[in-house]
Order: structure tokens, then C-alpha cells, then sequence
């Protein structure tokens, strides 16, 4: 029986690889605060953390190959606070890791933290062969309405959309568009109303 997992994607097409100009690009166009707002509203609650979640962080603003950060909750002995701060720096810690790896690499950075050289296409397919994966469009089938099966995939983006060739490929690997409501929201606000529509359940 598989246990039930929740798995968050996220897509940042202009966060820089390089630890020291994603802490310098806090603030400005960038954005790599949004890293630490989605690690924030996915993994933790009041008081504690969620056991059944994993994220992914997809950075890709680089000369080389992006990278591509696993938060797995459950693994983590040390989350070390729930502020931007303290979360930014476990991301610039597994970019750091990363330096000199080559294409689909894999490297532990701690108990829960992993970090690999490949693609949002790349990971994508992989996630797809055992993972239920929903893009979010607000077109897509109202969340109230959609059923969930024990591995659901959420494929998120930065401030940058999505480009138009990716939904097709998601598409071809069975993705589901998924409608939050009518307004364009931030990944991590859409990562709260998921967490709630499926904590219903």
C-alpha cells in the first residue's frame, strides 16, 4: 500500500544556482524569497511540521544545468526555524553542495535534503510515473470538485509563467489543470489552499 505523500513543485526560472547571488538577489526582481515562502507554507504548521509532504525546488538561472533542491520533511533532524532567513540559507547550503557536479548528478546535503543537476521537464517525468500531477490553471477543474488519489503532484511557478510548450508537454504526461479560483495567486498562497482542500479529505 502506498503511503500517502503530497509532492510540491516548484519552478523558479529566475532564481540564480549560485549561493551568493541568490542571498545578494533578495528583493529584487529575482525573487528568490518566493524559495522560502512555498518551503514555508508547505512544510510547516502551528507548533510542528508535516510528515506527509516533499518539495521540490527547481532553480534555473544558470550557465550550466539547474538545480533541482528535495526538502523531504519527515528525514529532517534540523528544520532551523521557519523564517526567510533561515530557510533561504538551507537553499544556498545544497547550491553550495552542488558546485562541480555534472549532468544528473545526485548528492546528499543532510538527513532530508538532496540535491540533483537536473531539468523541471526532467523531474517532471520522473515524478510522473508513479505521482497523480496537477498544473495550476484557472481554467482548469475547480479543486472543490477534483478527487485526489495518494500521491498528487503540484506543479508550481515563480513570477514567471509557465511557457506555453510546457503545458503541452505536461499534458502528454497526463497533468490535470487545476483551477484555485479566477485571481493569479503566489505559489506559495496556492500551496495553503491546497494543503486545506486536502486536509478535508
Amino acid at each position: 500500500m502506498i503511503e500517502p505523500m503530497r509532492t510540491f513543485v516548484l519552478r523558479a526560472r529566475a532564481a540564480p544556482v549560485d549561493s551568493g547571488k541568490l542571498l545578494a538577489s533578495i528583493g529584487t526582481d529575482a525573487h528568490p524569497e518566493i524559495l522560502a515562502h512555498v518551503l514555508m507554507n508547505a512544510i510547516f504548521v502551528a507548533q510542528s511540521h508535516r510528515d506527509d509532504v516533499v518539495v521540490y525546488l527547481v532553480l534555473e538561472s544558470t550557465a550550466d544545468y539547474s538545480r533541482t533542491l528535495r526538502f523531504e520533511p519527515r528525514a529532517m533532524h534540523e528544520l532551523g526555524g521557519f523564517d526567510e532567513r533561515a530557510l533561504l540559507a538551507k537553499v544556498a547550503k545544497a547550491l553550495d553542495t552542488s558546485r562541480g557536479m555534472g549532468k544528473e548528478e545526485t548528492r546528499p546535503v543532510e538527513p532530508g535534503v538532496t540535491v540533483q543537476t537536473i531539468s523541471f521537464e526532467r523531474l517532471v517525468q520522473q515524478l510522473a510515473v508513479d505521482h497523480q500531477l496537477f498544473v495550476l490553471d484557472r481554467k482548469g477543474t475547480p479543486i472543490s470538485v477534483q478527487t485526489f488519489a495518494d500521491q498528487p503532484c503540484f506543479l508550481l511557478t515563480d513570477h514567471i509563467p509557465m511557457p506555453k510548450k510546457t503545458f503541452g508537454s505536461l499534458e502528454r504526461l497526463g497533468a490535470t489543470k487545476l483551477s484555485l479560483g479566477p485571481r493569479m495567486l503566489f505559489a506559495s498562497q496556492c500551496v495553503v489552499l491546497i494543503h486545506h482542500a486536502l486536509d478535508q479529505g
